[in-house]
């Protein structure tokens, strides 16, 4: 498996009531858990949890952040980024997410010059730290680090048994390494006017067939950097989301994009919405 990374990037917003019709902790785990899953099968490089009702969210918002970013931490290093907490009583159920900083090796003499690992430092001492890279020995980073930082590093020595490592800035690495959760502390619609997408696509049941707007999102997605593609909650689609700020999904979105025409369910999930545009979009823009 060798996936590069996305260009131009691509972001997804799901909404903090995405889990807020699930009475149990087990069933809201599974459910976010598949978004995580999408997100990591499609190469996706940010998911934005935005706000999307009146009343405090802080519960599902610190929930939906929790499950995702645990699921993005390789497992060997949980133990050090996660304490015991209620939040991930079923984390069991989650599937692994098996990216490429998720190595499976786990023993020194699978490791390979150049490659990359995510690590914990343990230890610093004497200006060289210990990182905990998933191996049966801790890797040498020669100069000092904080104890309990997460770092991206590259093995440049394995001798003698020896993990040797350097720090390296996880933007360089042109492989996908994991996608990035942000909280947006805005509604969505201030969030979209702050924030500097070259190319917003919303799903909506009431938008054009994806067929019909394909040359001109082609051509959009050619030449943009940053793509944003908007989810609405499973109750309420995102026009009906935005009115509550009085504002029209048509002058947000670039496009509005029924991804699934003549639909045989009245309602489609937001996390059956996700694999649907991500893997349409997957296959028409690449």
């Amino acid at each position: 498996m060798s996936s590069i990374k996305r260009f131009p990037k691509l972001s997804i917003a799901i909404p903090a009531s995405l889990v807020s019709d699930i009475p149990h902790l087990r069933e809201k785990t599974y459910r976010v858990g598949q978004i995580g899953r999408a997100a990591a099968i499609f190469r996706v490089d940010e998911i934005i949890v935005y706000p999307d009702l009146s009343r405090s969210q802080s519960a599902e918002i610190n929930f939906i952040k929790t499950i995702l970013y645990y699921m993005d931490t390789p497992q060997y290093l949980r133990k050090y980024v996660f304490a015991l907490q209620p939040e991930l009583k079923f984390a069991g159920i989650l599937h692994p997410l098996r990216t490429l900083h998720h190595p499976t090796a786990r023993f020194i003499k699978d490791l390979k010059i150049g490659e990359f690992r995510e690590g914990v430092v343990v230890k610093t001492q004497n200006g060289s730290s210990s990182v905990d890279i998933g191996v049966e020995r801790y890797a040498l980073l020669e100069q000092d680090a904080k104890r309990g930082k997460r770092v991206t590093v590259k093995i440049i020595s394995v001798k003698d048994q020896m993990p040797r490592v350097t720090l390296v800035d996880s933007e360089e690495i042109k492989l996908y390494w994991g996608y990035h959760v942000t909280f947006s502390s805005h509604s969505l619609g201030l969030y979209i006017k702050e924030k500097s997408h070259d190319l917003i696509l919303a799903t909506s049941k009431y938008g054009e067939p994806m067929v019909n707007l394909l040359s001109e999102i082609r051509g959009r997605w050619s030449t943009s950097s940053n793509v944003l593609v908007a989810f609405g909650s499973p109750t309420e689609g995102l026009r009906e989301i935005l009115k509550r700020e009085n504002r029209e999904l048509k002058d947000l979105a670039d496009f509005t994009i029924n991804m699934i025409p003549l639909q045989g369910t009245e309602t489609v999930r937001t996390e059956e919405a996700i694999y649907i545009s991500l893997g349409a979009l997957n296959l028409l823009m690449g």
